[in-house]
């Protein structure tokens, strides 16, 4: 290991363990040092490229971005923004903030990864704070944060949302990577205002919590249901326009924009889908869904 950096002190055990590790699993240090936030120690290496991989509760690679930083990264010749990586155990290095990143060494057949190794393995469930290569759409949050779920019932079966509600950020993204589990073309987004509103991070570990989830998830699930019939009556009726979905939700959402109390996420759910079946299509006109899309496009003043 090379020498740290003046004024950084003696590097405890747990730096020295990891650069033995490195240095056995065919990498090199090249330095120790303290981030300047929070102090931690940190390692700077160049890792074999077949030791490196995402973790496995990372979204799914955007070919689109792929292409763009590998045509980048050939023009200038240059590979110049390390991985961050953390080792689950010797031999494994995953990276919750470079598979892009690594895709593209990948190609171009790159030998070694250029790498900040932190220490401490349970910021691998930091993806969405570390995650800054490509900007998350709610799809891709929703199954990260579902996929983390899943890992952390089975290596932290003691803990509980309430526990990690950091690393999931919101809650609702439990409940709709659950959702995008089972379609990934669930349409989230006409959903998420409410969900955003009446969901909460539930009490008690994983396995408790999990069947919650499920009965939720399944809640939003009639309800789209019921609302794609709805789409359907009014196309069958000529009004076909991109907004209609969000125009029926905004007229039978339970939530007032003014409303103090909020029902909970069952009473929301079951008052939403009685709503949906409820509601009478001939009332509607085109240029009433024409207006509504308009107008929720319009910036706010």
């Amino acid at each position: 290991m090379k020498d740290t950096p003046a004024g950084a002190g003696e590097a405890p055990r747990a730096v020295r363990e990891m650069s033995d590790q490195v240095a056995a699993d065919g990498g090199t240090v090249l330095a120790a040092f303290r981030e300047p936030v929070g102090e931690h120690w940190q390692l700077f290496a160049l890792l074999p490229i077949d030791k490196v991989a995402p973790t496995p509760y990372q979204r799914d690679l955007s070919p689109t971005h792929v292409k763009r930083l590998h045509d980048a990264v050939k023009k200038i010749g240059r590979f110049v923004d390390p991985i961050v990586v953390v080792s689950p155990q010797p031999g494994v290095y995953w990276t919750p903030n470079g598979h892009h990143r690594l895709k593209v060494l990948q190609k171009l057949k790159a030998d070694v990864v250029p790498a900040l190794i932190i220490l401490e393995p349970e910021v691998a469930f930091q993806i969405l704070a570390l995650n800054t290569e490509k900007a998350h759409n709610l799809k891709e949050k929703s199954l990260e944060v579902i996929r983390m779920y899943r890992g952390l019932a089975e290596s932290e079966p003691r803990s509980g949302e309430e526990d990690y509600a950091f690393q999931f950020e919101a809650p609702h993204l439990v409940t709709l990577g659950l959702l995008y589990e089972q379609n990934k073309r669930f349409a989230g987004g006409a959903f998420a205002p409410l969900l955003r509103r009446v969901d909460g991070f539930l009490s008690g570990t994983f396995a408790k919590t999990l069947p919650v989830r499920e009965a939720r998830a399944e809640k939003v699930r009639a309800a789209d249901a019921a609302l794609a019939d709805v789409v359907a009556q009014l196309k069958k009726r000529g009004i076909r326009h991109p907004f209609v979905k969000n125009y029926v939700l905004a007229r039978t959402t339970p939530l007032g924009r003014a409303r103090k109390t909020l029902p909970s996420f069952d009473q929301a759910l079951d008052k939403l889908l009685a709503n949906i079946e409820s509601f009478d299509v001939s009332k509607v006109r085109y240029d009433d869904v024409q207006r509504a899309g308009v107008m929720a496009a319009a910036p706010a003043d």
